[in-house]
């Protein structure tokens, strides 16, 4: 109790926390946009579930993770090195996870422009849907992922244990007030969807580069996704203005 109370009186503790808040939520937003794309092709009753399960498993394996502070830190140890590059079970995991997600995403954008497929549907062909365990397991291994990243940023910035909880709970309630809004907004603009996409083959591209010792500050990497976003909206507002000016 006495650690606690000096920490929550010292205004540098005040100043870390408030600076990891920031960060973890920045790095929630790669996670909530992959179980957003993913939790939508799921039937409609048992969408807000899986975005609930996908993100309880984010909180459980980040705080699971926080206990073995450790064992995470020694993930950044080299363990061989290939050609002078020394890898360590973090690139490992990064590059494993930036190519699932380059793989996933480009699957996604395949199954969005596939004619052929469209056709197929539009004649009474089946669609193959994700599975409710199959959607929660490709989550899983995301959570993994961006899980392990969030720690080792938030050791980066703090060494103490009750910062980095109180950060992580706060990101993790911030992307779950978040989840539903961000997956019908997804949802009911098909072009958000691509370029949605387009953000995920962009963080699974820098995952792969940071794991082969390619540091992308990751504030180019979000001013990019925002400049996109920002566009976008102006061509919503655009296509909006043109249907009243029809109706009209």
């Amino acid at each position: 109790m006495d650690y606690l109370m000096t920490l929550a009186a010292d205004p540098a503790v005040w100043a870390a926390l408030g600076a990891l808040i920031a960060m973890e939520v920045v790095l929630g937003i790669d996670n909530l946009i992959f179980i957003s794309i993913l939790t939508n092709k799921l039937p409609e009753h048992q969408r807000s579930r899986g975005r609930r399960i996908g993100i309880g498993l984010a909180l459980i394996l980040r705080l699971a993770l926080l206990g073995t502070v450790a064992i995470i830190v020694q993930l950044t140890a080299p363990i061989f090195s290939v050609f002078g590059k020394a890898f360590s079970w973090r690139d490992l995991i990064l590059i494993a996870g930036g190519l699932f997600l380059v793989w996933k995403a480009t699957a996604e954008i395949h199954h969005k422009v596939d004619t052929k497929e469209h056709e197929q549907v539009a004649n009474g062909g089946k669609v193959v849907a994700v599975t409710f365990g199959g959607a929660i397991a490709q989550i899983l291994l995301l959570d993994l992922v961006f899980s392990i990243d969030s720690i080792i940023t938030a050791v980066g910035m703090t060494d103490h244990i009750p910062v980095m909880v109180i950060a992580v709970v706060f990101a993790v309630l911030v992307m779950l007030l978040a989840a539903d809004p961000l997956a019908l907004f997804i949802e009911h603009n098909p072009t958000i969807v691509m370029l949605a996409l387009g953000f995920l083959l962009m963080i699974g591209g820098t995952l792969i580069g940071e794991g082969f010792g390619a540091h992308v500050p990751k504030g180019y990497i979000y001013a990019a996704m925002a400049f996109s976003a920002l566009v976008e909206g102006l061509n919503m507002l655009s296509r909006r203005s043109s249907r009243r000016k029809d109706g009209g």
